[in-house]
């Protein structure tokens, strides 16, 4: 438990931080399971709409923190060769 103000401090901070966190990992989430659901129906033109909208959705989770830049480019990427693999 935290003994000095400035740890006490620290802890609300961490905890605030969490929850916003929660809500961009799941916002992230959602976008991505709305593009999962768009491949898997085999519709071309809604699996490139929700790819518009998940994209910069993973990158703003990478700029806020809530993923590594690399692991978001990686989740792009990899989102970018399926959508690519349906037109194919």
């Amino acid at each position: 438990m935290a003994n000095t103000p400035s740890a006490k401090k620290a802890a609300r901070k961490i905890e605030a931080r969490t929850e916003v966190n929660k809500s961009r990992r799941s916002r992230v989430r959602t976008f991505l399971r709305k593009f999962e659901d768009a491949v898997a129906s085999g519709d071309q033109a809604a699996a490139s709409l929700a790819f518009k909208a998940v994209e910069p959705e993973v990158m703003r989770a990478a700029s806020k923190g809530v993923f590594h830049k690399n692991t978001a480019s990686r989740k792009v990427s990899r989102l970018s060769a399926r959508l690519k693999s349906m037109s194919a």
